[in-house]
């Protein structure tokens, strides 16, 4: 079983580690919560939980690649010594995306009015997001950090990401 599921999830994610997280993270859920069913019952289990794990890695890795695409976008050329996370990231082209002061400066004014937006979200939506899409926590130790359960994780990460993309479009900055 566990070879078939890993070919399966390298099928799916196509990178050895990422198939091997989600093997793994799908035996653990297996085992924490249908560990005292029937033997019979388990491969049919497993398979449902393989499945949603995958589709769990891509709605993650969807939504982390527009947050880390926005803000390694915005943050190239920037070279202050005040180092912030928002501002460190790069991405892969940056130095084709390296333009003169006055791009600095609308992107120094739009990695700004992130920030202020971040900083106007509840309490709560603020830091499940930041550990949802920029620690990369997954729904589950986003949950444990915060007390609360994975589904309330969702609710604040999902009203977060629309009030940011809501307050970030009315003041012109489209992601």
């Amino acid at each position: 079983m566990e070879r078939r599921a890993y070919k399966q999830a390298l099928f799916a994610v196509r990178e050895t580690e990422n198939a091997l997280d989600i093997v793994q993270d799908s035996m653990l859920k297996l085992a924490e919560k249908y560990g005292a069913k029937p033997a019979a019952e388990l491969p049919m289990l497993f398979q449902r939980i393989l499945q949603n794990t995958i589709r769990d890695f891509y709605r993650r890795q969807k939504v982390r690649s527009l947050w880390v695409t926005l803000f390694s976008a915005l943050s190239a050329g920037r070279e202050d010594d005040d180092t912030d996370p928002l501002e460190t990231l790069e991405s892969a082209d940056a130095s084709k995306s390296r333009g003169g002061p006055s791009d600095q400066l609308e992107q120094s004014q739009v990695i700004e009015a992130i920030e202020k937006e971040l900083q106007r979200l509840p309490a709560r939506q603020r830091q499940a997001f930041l550990l949802r899409y920029w620690e990369e926590l997954d729904v589950a130790e986003t949950a444990a950090v915060m007390g609360c359960s994975q589904g309330s994780v969702k609710t604040h990460c999902s009203r977060a990401a629309h009030t940011l993309a809501a307050a970030l479009r009315a003041k012109g900055i489209e992601l």
